[in-house]
Parts: structure tokens; C-alpha cells; sequence
């Protein structure tokens, strides 16, 4: 057993040189590893979060760009549509005249040719009359 002391006593020194020189710089190795590898995977965290959020701001604009040309062609197609509405009308109040002259002149035929036709037919009677009649038998009206 005297013969182990000075082993343990080099394998103790072994333990505290092995620790002094190799297990602390290469804690120290290790945690600033795992500080740069933390900051960077918050880093990356951080640019992720503004990513989604200039993400978002350009949805939210292109959903406002989008609405924005939804109303203005809404816009356009009720002036669009009032136009029409104002030419329709226009239309209507023109064939409107139009079928107003013409049934006066309808009105003024039918009338010029109920004349022509009492005309006629006052005349077609004494034609008729004449020819009925003898000639000396006649009445003064028709003669």
C-alpha cells in the first residue's frame, strides 16, 4: 500500500494540472461557443420577427392598394353606369317626341282623310242618285 501513495499523489496532481489546464480553458472555449451560438440563434430569432412583421406591412399595403382600386372602379362603373342612364333617358325623351309627331301626323292624315272620304262620298251619292234617278225627277239639292 506505500507503494500506491506516490500513484495517487501523481494521479491527484494529474487531476488538478488536467483541470487547471485543459477542463477550464475548455469550459470557457465552450460557453463563449454557446453565448456566440445563443446570439445568434436570437439574432436570426430577431430578423425572423421583423421579417413577419415587414411581411405583414406589405400585405396589410397591398390589401389597402387592393381595396383602394376596388373602389375606385366601383366608382367608375356608377359614373359609368349614370351615363348611360343619362343617355338612355335622352333617348327615350327623343323617340318619345318622335312617336309624339308622329302620331300627330297620324292623327292629322286620318283626319285629312275622313274629309276626303265625306268629300267622296257626298259625291259618289249624287253620282249614284243621277244615275238612279230620271232625269227630270231630280232634286234640287243634287242638281
Amino acid at each position: 500500500m506505500l507503494g500506491s501513495v506516490p500513484t495517487m499523489v501523481l494521479f491527484l496532481l494529474l487531476v488538478v494540472a488536467y483541470g487547471l489546464l485543459v477542463r477550464r480553458p475548455l469550459d470557457r472555449v465552450l460557453a463563449e461557443r454557446r453565448a456566440r451560438t445563443s446570439g445568434a440563434v436570437e439574432q436570426a430569432r430577431g430578423a425572423i420577427s421583423a421579417a413577419e412583421a415587414k411581411t405583414a406591412e406589405y400585405e396589410d399595403s397591398l390589401r389597402r392598394a387592393r381595396a383602394e382600386i376596388l373602389a375606385e372602379r366601383e366608382d367608375r362603373l356608377k359614373l359609368w353606369s349614370a351615363e348611360r342612364d343619362q343617355v338612355l333617358a335622352a333617348a327615350r325623351a327623343a323617340t318619345a317626341e318622335k312617336v309624339k309627331a308622329a302620331k300627330g301626323e297620324i292623327e292629322q292624315s286620318v283626319a285629312i282623310a275622313q274629309l276626303q272620304i265625306e268629300g267622296m262620298s257626298a259625291e259618289l251619292s249624287e253620282q249614284i242618285v243621277r244615275a238612279v234617278m230620271p232625269a227630270g225627277t231630280l232634286p234640287e239639292a243634287v242638281q
